[in-house]
């Protein structure tokens, strides 16, 4: 990966983690346990991707983003039931 697609990434993470943060304070307002689960490993998987990009491992950083958009689905639908 160059420079951009390196700050790109990282731009992603960081605004990823503002999201996903909201999720977690909401959860916790409305006393959701397992959608504050959720909403945590989706973090922790966010967290994870970025030690992918600087090691150089696209196939790895996909699906760790994936599993990471599948958890804030899974916190959501919490919410919304």
């Amino acid at each position: 990966m160059d420079d951009y697609e390196k700050f790109a990434t990282g731009l992603l993470i960081v605004f990823s983690a503002v999201i996903i943060g909201g999720l977690m304070a909401m959860h916790i307002t409305v006393y959701s346990k397992a959608g504050f689960l959720f909403a945590l490993s989706a973090a922790v998987f966010g967290w994870f991707s970025a030690f992918a990009v600087l090691f150089d491992k696209p196939r790895i950083y996909f699906w760790l983003i994936v599993v990471a958009v599948l958890c804030v689905a899974a916190s959501i639908t919490v919410y919304v039931r």
